[in-house]
């Protein structure tokens, strides 16, 4: 590789290791391109899969301020570049290593951290992006439900106070005016055809 292409590629290594959420290295030896098309099917959204020179890597690794132990970089290298769900892509290699045992995860760097073999598989193990959010949503749904039964509840019986007033002031307002309006002699009529009206009922 001339000197111009060695420059290219570790400035395209160090802007993928800066623009990734989280990277994965692993021993492709033996993979073959149908292989390497599923591995990188199986990694999701977001996420590239490359074959990289060690030598290289440890250069733009640098540059980017990604620290990768020596150990990292031995044998013939690859990395998945993830970008977005870090948890999601690491299930996609573990899976993918235990299918295909030529694959082997040497490690990673994820959040400023460098990460082991056995720290890759863990983070294989937790929940996925997706999972997370939406048990977070179901938890907030129901949080939210409950808060809004108790801001209703004050207001539904406040409601039913201002109906009942309503109703008991409706009722007593024809009451008044006929004993306001009446004269006190057509009271005994009232109250006989009250009578009537009692007895046909």
């Amino acid at each position: 590789m001339a000197n111009a292409e060695k420059v290219a590629a570790v400035a395209e290594l160090a802007q993928s290791l800066r623009e990734s959420d989280g990277i994965v290295l692993t021993e492709y030896r033996g993979l073959t391109v149908k292989q390497l098309q599923e591995l990188r099917r199986s990694l999701g959204e977001g996420a590239s899969y490359a074959v990289a020179k060690n030598t290289l890597t440890k250069i733009a690794a640098r540059e980017a301020g990604v620290e990768l132990s020596e150990d990292l970089l031995t044998g013939p290298t690859a990395i998945a570049f993830i970008k977005g769900d870090v948890v999601e892509a690491a299930k996609g290699l573990r899976d993918f290593a235990k299918a295909n045992t030529t694959l082997v995860i040497k490690g990673g760097f994820l959040d400023g951290k460098a990460l082991d073999a056995d720290e890759v598989k863990k983070l294989a193990d937790l929940e996925s992006r997706e999972v997370l959010l939406a048990k977070l949503a179901g938890a907030m749904k129901g949080s939210l439900q409950n808060a809004v039964s108790l801001f209703n509840a004050p207001l539904a019986q406040t409601a039913r106070l201002v109906a009942a007033l309503e109703a008991k002031k409706a009722e007593e307002a024809p009451a008044a005016d006929t004993a306001d309006e009446a004269p006190a002699a057509e009271t005994a009529p009232e109250v006989e055809a009250s009578a009537e009206t009692d007895s046909e009922g």
